[in-house]
């Protein structure tokens, strides 16, 4: 185990009028808890405004949860909960959890070189001779498939697959245990996805990383994944092996996700008939009753509108729904990238 996430919260005040009067609260995470083990890529899907990124970011404290417990286990598993710690207390953990970000050319500083890019971190955590930290930057950008001699130049002269490959070199400067990846291949080409995502394998295996993947692609997530858990409205509503999960989902929700999966092949009954969900995403501050997905859920009963479900075992799976064990939902097996 790695990390243990109970009961997490974070939520945005919405304020108005000339005082600033808080009025209400945007639900982004609202209760979230499931384990991170060690040396797997546990993948985080579902539409925008779900909170997929707003877990992530409070998974490596760029944010501080409202409510809710972060344990994080060392190399020694003793489990110390920072998701409450002030900045001091959480210096020494900076370096075991890491963020690479979605957007390769807003996330590096076009007024700095790469050596002071990827170096930043390790001069803040203890290298202070420049010939030492020269030569891990170097070695760094070959890990990443990049020449060291690019370490003087500026994130302008690079395209997006190789200025996220910056990226994913900053975020292994200190090596850490955990990397949260949010929509990391979203912005490039598909070619340029594949190679990058082969290239997190290879270093997943080479450093001993556990990856929170962060995505909207479900083949992406097929392909790298070893879990996913499926959110809706804040909420964790499947979480299941990613190979249980393709073949035969146990949320509505999850099931509607693999039906609108674009077909390669356009004479498939499925690309003809593509499913749709009827009505809007849930509103974060303004949450149904009982079940968040009941407007929008085929399956949905009177007891979906009143009661909330809550996140258990069915079958191998966690899933959050009161009809799970009565629903044969129809998976998909998605053309990896």
């Amino acid at each position: 185990m790695l990390m243990r996430v109970k009961d997490l919260k974070v939520h945005f005040p919405i304020k108005r009028g000339i005082l600033k009067r808080t009025v209400g609260h945007v639900r982004a995470v609202d209760g979230i808890s499931l384990d991170i083990r060690a040396g797997e890529t546990l993948s985080i899907v579902g539409e925008s405004g779900c909170g997929k990124t707003t877990l992530g970011q409070a998974l490596v404290r760029v944010l501080e949860p409202t409510n809710g417990s972060i344990d994080y286990f060392g190399k020694d598993q003793t489990g110390t909960d920072i998701a409450h710690l002030g900045e001091t207390e959480l210096r020494p953990y900076r370096s075991d959890i890491r963020m690479i970000f979605q957007d390769p050319f807003a996330s590096l500083n076009a007024r700095r070189r790469v050596i002071d890019i990827i170096g930043e971190s390790m001069r803040n955590f203890g290298v202070r001779d420049e010939r030492e930290l020269e030569s891990q930057v170097a070695a760094l950008l070959r890990k990443v498939g990049l020449r060291p001699e690019y370490m003087n130049r500026f994130p302008y002269a690079f395209s997006g697959g190789e200025r996220q490959r910056i990226g994913i070199a900053r975020a292994l400067a200190v090596h850490p245990r955990l990397v949260v990846a949010d929509e990391c291949v979203s912005a490039l080409d598909v070619s340029i996805q594949a190679q990058t995502l082969n290239l997190m394998q290879d270093l997943q295996e080479e450093f001993a990383l556990t990856y929170v993947f962060i995505s909207h692609d479900l083949s992406v997530v097929e392909y790298i994944s070893d879990r996913v858990a499926v959110m809706y409205a804040g909420r964790v509503v499947e979480l299941s092996d990613t190979e249980q999960l393709f073949a035969a989902p146990r949320h509505p929700y999850t099931a509607a996700l693999l039906a609108a999966v674009p077909r390669p092949d356009p004479r498939s009954a499925r690309a003809k008939r593509p499913a749709r969900l009827k009505g809007e995403v849930a509103d974060p501050a303004n949450r149904p009753t009982g079940c968040a997905f009941h407007p929008r859920c085929p399956y949905a009963t009177d007891r979906c509108e009143a009661e909330d479900p809550q996140l258990r075992s069915v079958g191998s799976s966690l899933v959050a729904c009161h009809h799970a064990e009565e629903l044969m939902l129809k998976g998909v097996t998605v053309d990896a990238a």
